[in-house]
């Protein structure tokens, strides 16, 4: 079960955020009333640090999960292993999660078998149930339990859709990149680089997004933003810098590529 990993954020330092709108209000009321929440976006646009943000702030440990598309029921609940000769049930991320009152986060739901979302149904009603079939045990989450899924509309097909009977069993935040002068703060707060440097960064990522859709599958994230912007501050020439953290991350095509060099020297001058 190498699926999930566990952040214990109750004792860490908050992770920088920037709130755009009333996300975090949305949050924390969502998590006082035992609601399950939905974010909507773009990937590298801030979904996975605003949650664990709201953990940290919030106190609760934190289980994510990176969704795939071998992802089982029983990767998330558990299953029995072997050990020492003995059989042992060893629960999953969710399991736990629900045990201990934690927030159990779902990224990228959709890459997900179909079978999880029907684990997830009597948790996101009023029941807050989950079923051990394995053991005969049914759950009832305490207080405290979060269930947060997210997923990119613009990865969507006809073979992975999230089903409107399990989209309607969610609060929905939309999330979509800062406007400009909250990005390079973002970016300027997380790699060190003074905003004065990172401008330039932005305003280039702006020129990117919008060819998403038409020569690119998506545009520049704030995340490859922070990755260029940190071997910019860590002394890495410029050019050398897109070439690792925009461009090649962005588009295999040599033509594209290219593109992308001749618009990252227009924005530089």
């Amino acid at each position: 079960m190498n699926a999930h990993t566990r952040n214990v954020t109750g004792t860490q330092p908050v992770p920088f955020y920037r709130p755009v709108g009333n996300e975090c209000t949305l949050f924390e009321t969502a998590h006082t009333n035992g609601l399950p929440l939905l974010l909507k976006g773009p990937t590298g646009c801030g979904k996975t640090r605003f949650v664990e943000h709201m953990a940290a702030r919030l106190g609760r440990p934190l289980y994510t999960v990176a969704c795939h598309d071998d992802l089982s029921a029983a990767d998330l609940i558990g299953r029995y292993l072997l050990r020492g000769g003995e059989t042992e049930w060893i629960d999953g991320p969710l399991t736990r999660a629900v045990r201990e009152g934690a927030i159990c986060y779902l990224d990228e739901i959709v890459e997900a078998r179909k079978d999880v979302t029907v684990v997830l149904h009597p948790l996101t009603d009023s029941r807050r149930t989950l079923m051990i079939d394995r053991t005969g045990e049914e759950l009832t989450a305490p207080p405290g339990f979060m269930l947060v899924a997210s997923y990119n509309p613009g990865y969507q097909n006809i073979l992975k859709r999230l089903k409107p009977s399990t989209r309607q069993r969610f609060l929905s935040i939309g999330f979509d990149f800062p406007d400009a002068a909250t990005e390079i703060a973002v970016v300027s707060s997380e790699s060190g680089l003074e905003e004065s440097r990172v401008a330039p960064l932005v305003r280039l990522a702006g020129h990117i997004r919008a060819l998403s859709g038409m020569d690119l599958e998506e545009g520049a994230s704030t995340r490859l933003l922070i990755y260029a912007a940190t071997l910019i501050a860590g002394g890495m020439p410029l050019e050398q810098a897109l070439e690792a953290a925009v461009i090649e991350p962005l588009t295999d095509e040599p033509d594209i590529q290219q593109a992308l060099r001749d618009l990252i020297a227009v924005v530089y001058g």
